[in-house]
């Protein structure tokens, strides 16, 4: 059983960054991938940036490339997301998951944390 647990969230200003950390709690950890969504209230949940964890290839969602950057550390079973230029669209609960397990990929992310509120003003 793996526990994923989110951090870095916060009310900022348009313009301003913000590192969301997650990190896993397990005996061993070997994920296929890792992923960060968002949710926003009234509208479906988003994927916005993934990353295999042998080799760190990474994805990102139209609505943040450029601006979001994902990355890890394996040796301490974290995932981050720095988020820079934010602007009141990115307003959301913000969740990192897990997907499948070592070279298996399961086709969908079956450990979730809680979530962290991110609030962009304007």
């Amino acid at each position: 059983q793996v526990r994923l647990v989110e951090s870095g969230g916060g009310l900022v200003q348009a313009g301003a960054s913000l590192r969301l950390t997650c990190t896993a709690s397990a005996r061993t950890f070997s994920p296929y991938s890792m992923g960060w969504f968002r949710q926003a209230p009234g509208k479906e949940r988003e994927q916005i940036a993934a990353i295999t964890w042998d080799r760190g290839v990474s994805y990102y969602a139209t609505s943040v490339k450029g601006r979001f950057t994902i990355s890890k550390d394996n040796a301490k079973n974290m995932v981050f997301l720095q988020m820079n230029n934010l602007t009141p669209g990115d307003t959301a609960v913000y969740y990192c998951a897990k997907r499948g397990s070592g070279d298996y990929d399961s086709g969908q992310y079956d450990s979730w944390g809680q979530g962290t509120q991110v609030t962009v003003s304007s």
